[in-house]
């Protein structure tokens, strides 16, 4: 199978919304067949997961509720990228704003898509050890609680169903089968 025959010219592309983290844009769109359809598209900067590990024995995750889902869910530390940040610089300052812990060893495992059908967010899952307590610089319009868990309590959480988010499934599946 050629790649030529999956992939989509765009012809037209209309910004339809430009927000404060987000941009949605309409693109028209000429498949390998000649035919014409519409794609919606979030353009996202990107984001950084971080699985920070304390004591080689238990990792961080945060409990905190998301608007979009209207739940409160229980995940790894995260954050968007802000303009012309590395990603490394962004995994520090996310980690040490949501948990207040800062880690001396960094690792940068893998980059992903969150939802590649129609949104370009590329997240970069990060493995952070050694931490060390700071005072906690939580922004103030996150309201998050600090879980503390072991192997096999991740293992559960993922078993019973309790991890429904896709960037923390994908960095505690890692952990698991490192």
């Amino acid at each position: 199978m050629k790649k030529e025959r999956l992939r989509e010219k765009t012809v037209k592309s209309e910004t339809l919304y430009v927000g404060k983290i987000i941009r949605l844009r309409k693109d028209e769109v000429v498949l390998h067949n000649g035919r014409r359809s519409f794609r919606e598209i979030v353009e996202h900067p990107g984001a950084v997961v971080i699985l920070a590990e304390k004591d080689k024995q238990k990792i961080i995750l945060v409990r905190q509720f998301r608007k979009a889902v209207e739940e409160v869910l229980l995940e790894l530390p995260a954050g968007t990228i802000e303009p012309f940040e590395k990603t490394i610089d962004c995994a520090r300052r996310e980690l040490e704003e949501e948990t207040g812990y800062q880690a001396q060893n960094w690792n940068e495992i893998i980059d992903f898509y969150s939802a590649p059908g129609f949104c370009s967010e590329k997240l970069t899952l990060f493995y952070a050890r050694d931490l060390i307590k700071t005072k906690s610089n939580t922004d103030e319009d996150e309201f998050i609680d600090i879980v503390e868990v072991d192997e096999g309590e991740v293992s559960l959480l993922i078993k019973d169903k309790k991890i429904k988010d896709a960037k923390s499934l994908m960095g505690l599946l890692w952990w698991l089968h490192k």
